[in-house]
C-alpha cells in the first residue's frame, strides 16, 4: 500500500506546490512582523540611550552652573533641575517600551501550521 502523501505527490502535484507556496507566504509574513518588531525595539533602545546620554550631559552642565554661580544670583533653580529631567524621562519611557514583551512570539503561526500538517499526515497514515 502506498503512503497517502506519495499518492498525492504522484496524482496531484499542484496541491503540494500550492501548499509550499502558502508556506512561503506565511514565512514571509512572519519574517516581516518579526523584523519590524526588532527594528522598533532597536530604534527605541537607540533613542533611549541617546536621550540618556543627553540627560547626563545636561545634568553635568547644570551641576557645573550651580557650582560656579553664587546662590543669591540663581533666579531659576528649577530650570537647572528640569533641563536634564526631560531627556531622562524620555529615555526611561523608550527603554521601558523597548523591554515590554512582544504581542506574539515570532513564528507561532508557522509552528501551528506545521503541527496541523503533521497531525493530518499521522491521521492519513493510520487510516
Amino acid at each position: 500500500m502506498i503512503h497517502p502523501l506519495f499518492l498525492l505527490i504522484a496524482t496531484r502535484p499542484q496541491l503540494l506546490a500550492d501548499h509550499a507556496e502558502a508556506y512561503a507566504e506565511l514565512i514571509a509574513t512572519e519574517l516581516g512582523h518579526t523584523s519590524s518588531a526588532w527594528k522598533r525595539r532597536s530604534m527605541l533602545y537607540s533613542v533611549g540611550l541617546g536621550c540618556l546620554a543627553v540627560g547626563a550631559m545636561l545634568a553635568g552642565v547644570a551641576l557645573m552652573l550651580w557650582a560656579v554661580t553664587p546662590a543669591n544670583s540663581i533666579h531659576a533653580l528649577w530650570a537647572l533641575i528640569a533641563a536634564p529631567l526631560v531627556p531622562v524621562a524620555l529615555a526611561l519611557w523608550c527603554l521601558l517600551a523597548a523591554r515590554s514583551p512582544a504581542k506574539a512570539s515570532g513564528f507561532e503561526a508557522i509552528r501551528q501550521q506545521i503541527k496541523a500538517d503533521l497531525a493530518m499526515l499521522r491521521e492519513a497514515s493510520t487510516s
